[in-house]
């Protein structure tokens, strides 16, 4: 769980191209509105963040909901069930790739099912995500801790798995 104001959580081990499942839970009964519901977040990488949200019948920016890559992509359906309810993120993503120079010579994408239903297909990743914007690409090494973020939300995780792809895959 991440609890309030303890800080994100972050992986032991770094991780490149990989498949992620991820399950996840908002507090029930909902608290809050718009993006003060349920608010977390999975960095793939640490730096580009699929957001986590209460979007069950909580109207809040597009892409900022649930199953987004926050503020970039806005889901192409809302996947979200009832607060409290068990959610799962199914995750294909390709990190950056840099030349020697530091170069970017490869955009990270993402595929994302939402409880099963397709709602990013193969995006590219415009950058960081920050503050709806996306930041230039840092050259960074092709594995990196994955976080899960505190936002000062009751956000439950359960049953995360991760298989690292070969290059090509």
């Amino acid at each position: 769980m991440v609890q309030p104001g303890t800080g994100d959580i972050r992986t032991k081990d770094p991780y490149g191209d990989c498949q992620l499942h991820v399950e996840w839970a908002t507090p029930n009964p909902p608290h809050g509105k718009d993006q003060d519901r349920g608010n977390s977040g999975v960095f793939l990488h640490g730096l580009y963040e699929i957001q986590v949200l209460d979007s069950y019948e909580n109207v809040t920016c597009a892409d900022g909901e649930a199953a987004a890559v926050y503020g970039q992509y806005p889901p192409l359906v809302n996947a979200s069930r009832k607060p409290g309810e068990w959610q799962t993120y199914d995750i294909v993503f390709h990190g950056a790739r840099f030349d020697p120079e530091g170069k970017l010579t490869r955009r990270a994408t993402v595929t994302l099912l939402h409880n099963g239903v397709l709602v990013q297909d193969h995006v590219e990743i415009k950058g960081q995500n920050a503050d709806h914007v996306g930041q230039p690409y840092p050259p960074t090494p092709k594995k990196l801790p994955l976080r899960l973020q505190d936002h000062n939300h009751l956000v439950r995780y359960r049953n995360i798995w991760i298989r690292e792809l070969k290059e090509g895959e």
